[in-house]
């Protein structure tokens, strides 16, 4: 059995669990090819970037279970997750993933609404009189 690298990537509500195997390149979300799956050029780059920072575009197949927030935050999450294989795989990558700021899981989150107002910072409109 080939040697597999599961890790979690999350990004606002966005989850990705990803498996990470040797193999040709290939990478599958939710059971679409990733180009299918992230139609943009940017998006499609941001799941890439850890790959080509560790120089090894076409080594791993990635399977990959995206879930919750938007395709922005889910390719984000993704981003991570790859990251954080590619250092369990190779532990000397750690610092060039961690210089290139892959390694930090992005913490802002929508601010939740407060009683009396009608958002989480907007104010019912104020009258005088």
């Amino acid at each position: 059995m080939s040697q597999e690298f599961i890790s979690t990537g999350r990004r606002k509500t966005a989850v990705a669990r990803i498996r990470m195997s040797p193999g040709s390149g290939r990478i599958e979300v939710n059971g679409k090819p990733f180009e299918e799956y992230f139609k943009t050029p940017a998006l499609q780059n941001a799941v890439l970037q850890p790959l080509e920072v560790a120089k090894s575009v076409n080594v791993y197949d990635l399977s990959v279970n995206a879930s919750g927030g938007g395709v922005t935050g889910q390719a984000g999450a993704i981003r991570l997750a790859i990251a954080r294989a590619l250092t369990e795989t190779n532990p000397e990558l750690r610092a060039s993933l961690k210089a290139e700021g892959m390694l930090t899981r992005d913490p802002r989150m929508k601010e939740r609404k407060k009683a009396g107002q009608p958002g989480a910072r907007k104010r019912f409109q104020f009258s005088k009189r």
